[in-house]
């Protein structure tokens, strides 16, 4: 079994904190940001508690696929004028899109994979 990797856990409170920010920083009364928040915030909490326990690439992936999602959400979704809202998905989208590219980057079966893509072998 892999080791887990602390980048997990972080994005595990990283979702719980996208969750609970809505009460937390006062947006509730946006329903859009709000609901946002719930949904990628639990996703987030689901699939780093899953990289935590059988450590993936592709859970990774999916990992940074989420940060990005919350990142853009503000402005794809229509609530970037509520600035809390939009400073709490772009800080944590960024935050867990790149734990989330950091621990890919440091699996040793992705690292063997880009390397065959890229005509490289290590000995």
């Amino acid at each position: 079994m892999k080791p887990t990797r602390w980048q997990d856990w972080v994005n595990v409170l990283l979702g719980v904190w996208l969750v609970a920010s809505p009460w937390a920083l006062s947006f509730t009364d946006n329903a859009v940001a709000s609901r946002t928040s719930w949904v990628l915030g639990a996703a987030i909490v689901v699939f780093a508690g899953i990289a935590a326990y059988m450590p993936k690439a592709w859970e990774e992936a999916v990992s940074a696929l989420l940060g990005l999602c919350t990142l853009l959400s503000p402005f794809v979704l229509g609530f970037s004028e509520h600035e809390t809202a939009t400073a709490n998905a772009v800080i944590v989208g960024i935050l867990v899109g790149a734990l989330g590219v950091w621990a890919m980057a440091r699996d040793t079966d992705f690292q063997k994979w880009w390397n065959e893509r890229q005509g490289h072998t290590r000995a």
